[in-house]
């Protein structure tokens, strides 16, 4: 066991290393970089100064010599979309602050030297470290989450249960309507519903649109602030249950319906053994090793993935959020910083979800496949 665990803790280091690559070289042939963003700001600038002062000189010719050295300006500018006209020097300087005027190869591996020690550089556009912009955001993508999770294996894997129990039962047809419900309408859209029905769209307001707290959330007592973030907390924590709960059901239904038709089911029915001790005591250990195994996964998914409309549906700050907004502002450090964490972190969950394998079922030796 300790050699596979030592194994998968070394491919951590090629895999991780190639999914930045990758991402890296995707992200370089994009058009829209920070450069061509920055020189968008300055040319809107450059407009608006020109028709301040057009009234004053527009129809007064630029002498030849300037012309001459606008053109050769555009010739070198022509490399960034909108740079035509604007100085070479402050192409140059732009470049440099963003760090971009270096070879590609080179920038990755300045990057990639830096995050081995976890040092993401700052925001392009926020003025920030990456760290401190990822602790800041983090709260609210744990709560969404963790909770989200929980809720999730809590609703899911008794209703599976249950499901499987009762297969082709009235109970298992009406619960499989609902299923289908939630894993046929999409999570965001749900979250829209909620909103027009209880959040003051257009029915009920009876609950907050944005944020996780209440103005005034640190003069409440321990049991009010609780009480205030579970009510903010509600609508976007339904909206992504809706949409969660649907497949882990059915995972946690099938497989129990295989493992109650296998033999050593039947042998122990036979033993006289009740229904109860039967499901828990020899088919829960063997039916639950298929979702354990895909619990990191869906933590990641929901964590990092799933919440990003949600976040931004409902005003709510978190890590969906930011990375969306760095994506379409091109905000290297943030993209690739959080890219590289979330990528460790969940491989790194991957590894658990093997050790929790063995956990559950002592039995399972991983030295035993290899071969």
């Amino acid at each position: 066991m300790y050699a596979y665990l030592i194994r998968r803790f070394f491919l951590i280091i090629p895999t991780l290393l190639g999914i930045m690559i990758i991402n890296f070289a995707v992200v370089q042939i994009l058009p829209g970089g920070p450069v061509e963003q920055m020189i968008a700001e300055l040319t809107g600038d450059a407009i608006d100064a020109t028709a301040r002062v057009g009234g004053d000189a527009g129809s007064e010719a630029a002498p030849s010599g300037q012309q001459s050295q606008g053109g050769k300006d555009a010739g070198l500018s022509s490399q960034y979309r909108g740079a035509q006209g604007l100085p070479p020097n402050l192409i140059k300087s732009i470049e440099k602050q963003f760090g971009l005027d270096k070879p590609a190869h080179e920038r990755f591996f300045i990057m990639m030297k830096s995050y081995v020690t976890f040092d993401f550089g700052d925001s392009f556009f926020q003025d920030r470290s990456v760290t401190q912009l990822v602790i800041d955001k983090m709260p609210v993508s744990i709560s969404l989450g963790l909770w989200t999770t929980l809720l999730v294996y809590m609703i899911s894997i008794p209703l599976g249960i249950a499901k499987a129990v009762r297969d082709g039962s009235r109970f298992d047809i009406w619960t499989s309507g609902l299923v289908i419900f939630g894993n046929a309408v999409p999570g965001f859209l749900f979250a829209i519903l909620l909103i027009i029905m209880f959040a003051g769209g257009r029915y009920l307001d009876w609950f907050p649109l944005r944020g996780l707290t209440s103005p005034g959330f640190q003069d409440m007592n321990s049991f009010e602030k609780i009480i205030d973030y579970f009510w903010h907390m509600a609508l976007p924590l339904l909206s992504m249950i809706i949409g969660g709960f649907a497949g882990l059901t059915m995972l946690t239904k099938n497989s129990f319906i295989e493992e109650i038709n296998k033999q050593y089911v039947l042998t122990a029915r036979a033993k006289g053994l009740t229904q109860h001790s039967v499901l828990y005591g020899h088919v829960f250990r063997n039916a639950m090793m298929i979702i354990i195994a895909g619990f990191p996964a869906a933590f990641v998914g929901i964590l990092f993935t799933g919440s990003m409309l949600t976040e931004i549906i409902f005003s709510l700050d978190g890590l969906g959020l930011l990375g969306f907004e760095a994506a379409l502002k091109r905000d290297f450090p943030v993209m690739f910083g959080t890219l590289y964490f979330f990528t460790l972190f969940g491989l790194i969950l991957a590894i658990i979800s093997d050790l929790m394998y063995h956990v559950v079922d002592p039995r399972v030796d991983f030295e035993a496949r290899d071969v």
